[in-house]
C-alpha cells in the first residue's frame, strides 16, 4: 500500500497542537514521586522512600535495621513506618497508574488500518483504508487537562496517606509505650496486694485477724492480679498494632522505652487554627482538583453530545482489471435514539455531587480542627494537674504515712492501702499523659487533613471514550 498523508484544513491548527502534545507527552523520571516527597517534608521531618527496585529496598531495610538497634522514639517509629509499611508502598503505585493515564490522554490516538481482498472471476480487487479517530483528536487538549488534574489529585492524596500513616504510627507508639508503663505499675500494685494478702493470712492463722478482713485483702489481691492480666493483654495488643504499622515481621525486634516522653513546658496558643487548617488541608485541595476535573469532564460531555463518533478515513483500492481508486470517507454517529443527554446528565450529577462533598468537607474541617485543638488544650491541663498536683500530693501522703508507721501510729494494712492509692494516681497520670500525646497527634493531623478516609468519587475522561469509535 502506498503511504498516504491527509490534511484536515479547517482544523489544522488544532491538529498541529494535538500532534505537539502527543509527541511531547512522556513519563517523568521519578514517576511524579519527588513532588510527593517534597510536600510531605513540608509537614513532617521524616523521609519518604518509594522502594521500586531491589537497591532502594535494600537501602531502606538497612535504615530500618539501624533504627531498631536502640529504643525507639516517636519520630523513629514514624520513620520506620514510612520506609517499611507495605500498604504505603502499595499505595505509591497508584501514582504510576495515574501518570500512565495522564500520558495516554496526552498522546495521539492510534490510527486504524484495514485491508480486504475480493475476487470476481478473474478479477482480483484489494481494498485498503486508513482511518483516524478525529473526534478524539479534536478533544485531546481537554482530555489531557482532565488527566493532568487527576494526576495532581492522586499526588496530593498520596501525601495525605503518608501523613495519616505518620499520625497513626505516632498514636500507636504512644499507646504502646503507655501500656508498657501501665503494666509495670500494675505489677507493683499486685505485689503490694500480694504482700497484704500474705500478711493477712498469717495474722488470721494466729487469731489476730478476722476471716472477713482476710477475705477483703485476698479479694483485693485477686482484683490486682486480674488488672495485671488485662494490662498485659493491652500491652500485647498495642505492641502488635505498632508492629503492623511499622511493617515488621517479628514483634521481638521492636525496642520501646519504659516511659512516655515528658510533657512540653508550655502549649502555644493557636488563635487562627481554623484558617490555618483551611489554608493547609490537603483533602480540601484534593477535593478542589476533583471538582475542577469533573467540571472539565462536564464540558467535554457537552461538546461531544451530538457527535460522539467522528472518524476520517483514507481509501486506496487496487484491481488487476481497473485503474487505482483513491478517496476518503467520513463516518459519524447519527443521534437518532440517544442525543447524548444521558452522558450530560451523568456528568452534571457527578459535578454537583462533588461540589456538595467539597462543601461538607470544609464544614467538617473547621469542626475537626476546633475539636482537636480544644481536646489538646484540655488534655494538657489534665495531664499537668495530675503530674504537678495529684501525684506529688499522694507522694507526700505516702511519706507521712511511712513516718506514722515507723512510729507505730498506723498498721501495715493502712500503709499498703496508701501505697495502692499512690500507684493508682500514677496510673491515672500515665493515662492522662498518653491522652495528651494522642490529642496532640490528632491536632497535627487535623491541620493537614481529615483523620479518616475521605470518600472521593473516581473521575476519568473515560466516559467520553465513546468518541474512540464504534
Amino acid at each position: 500500500m502506498n503511504s498516504t498523508l491527509f490534511v484536515f484544513r479547517p482544523r489544522a491548527p488544532l491538529v498541529l497542537m494535538a500532534a505537539l502534545l502527543g509527541g511531547c507527552a512522556g513519563f517523568s523520571p521519578d514517576g511524579g514521586f519527588d513532588a510527593v516527597r517534597q510536600a510531605t517534608r513540608s509537614h513532617i521531618p521524616q523521609d519518604v522512600v518509594w522502594s521500586r527496585d531491589a537497591a532502594s529496598r535494600s537501602a531502606a531495610q538497612a535504615r530500618v535495621d539501624a533504627l531498631l538497634e536502640k529504643p525507639l522514639s516517636a519520630d523513629d517509629a514514624v520513620q520506620i513506618a514510612l520506609l517499611n509499611n507495605p500498604g504505603l508502598q502499595a499505595a505509591f503505585n497508584t501514582l504510576g497508574m495515574a501518570e500512565a493515564d495522564r500520558v495516554a490522554a496526552s498522546r495521539l490516538p492510534n490510527p486504524g488500518f484495514s485491508i480486504g481482498r475480493l475476487t470476481r472471476g478473474s478479477e482480483v480487487e484489494w481494498e485498503r483504508s486508513l482511518h483516524f479517530n478525529l473526534a478524539r483528536l479534536l478533544t485531546l487538549p481537554m482530555r489531557a487537562d482532565i488527566e493532568q488534574r487527576l494526576f495532581e489529585r492522586t499526588r496530593r492524596a498520596l501525601v495525605l496517606d503518608v501523613l495519616r500513616l505518620a499520625a497513626d504510627t505516632r498514636k500507636a507508639y504512644y499507646t504502646a509505650v503507655a501500656a508498657r508503663q501501665t503494666a509495670q505499675y500494675q505489677q507493683q500494685a499486685m505485689e503490694a496486694a500480694e504482700a497484704g494478702a500474705e500478711f493477712a493470712r498469717r495474722m488470721a492463722q494466729v487469731g489476730n485477724w478476722s476471716k472477713l478482713k482476710q477475705a477483703r485483702e485476698q479479694a483485693f489481691y485477686a482484683d490486682a492480679a486480674l488488672a495485671v492480666a488485662r494490662a498485659e493483654q493491652v500491652k500485647r495488643q498495642t505492641h502488635e498494632r505498632l508492629v503492623r504499622l511499622l511493617g515488621l515481621a517479628s514483634a521481638d525486634a521492636l525496642p520501646l522505652p519504659d516511659r512516655l516522653p515528658d510533657l512540653p513546658a508550655s502549649m502555644p496558643a493557636l488563635p487562627d487554627v481554623e484558617q490555618r487548617a483551611m489554608d493547609a488541608r490537603i483533602d480540601l485541595q484534593t477535593a478542589k482538583l476533583q471538582t475542577e476535573a469533573l467540571a472539565g469532564h462536564l464540558g467535554l460531555s457537552r461538546r461531544t453530545r451530538f457527535i460522539n463518533v467522528l472518524e476520517l478515513g483514507v481509501i486506496n483500492n487496487g484491481s488487476n482489471e481497473a485503474p487505482q481508486q483513491r478517496g476518503y470517507e467520513i463516518s459519524f454517529e447519527l443521534p437518532l435514539f440517544d442525543w447524548g443527554q444521558t452522558r450530560v446528565v451523568q456528568a452534571e450529577s457527578r459535578y454537583r455531587q462533588a461540589l456538595e462533598q467539597a462543601r461538607q468537607l470544609a464544614v467538617n474541617a473547621r469542626s475537626e480542627v476546633r475539636e482537636a485543638y480544644a481536646l489538646q488544650q484540655s488534655q494538657y491541663a489534665v495531664a499537668r494537674h495530675l503530674r504537678d498536683e495529684v501525684v506529688p500530693l499522694k507522694q507526700r501522703i505516702s511519706e507521712e504515712n511511712l513516718l506514722r508507721y515507723n512510729g507505730m501510729l498506723i498498721g501495715v494494712f493502712e500503709l499498703l492501702a496508701d501505697a495502692r492509692s499512690q500507684i493508682a494516681s500514677v496510673n491515672a497520670a500515665i493515662e492522662a499523659q498518653r491522652d495528651f500525646w494522642l490529642a496532640d497527634a490528632d491536632l497535627a493531623m487535623a491541620l493537614v487533613g481529615s483523620p479518616g478516609k475521605t470518600a472521593v468519587t473516581p473521575v476519568s475522561s473515560a466516559p467520553a471514550e465513546a468518541a474512540g469509535g464504534h
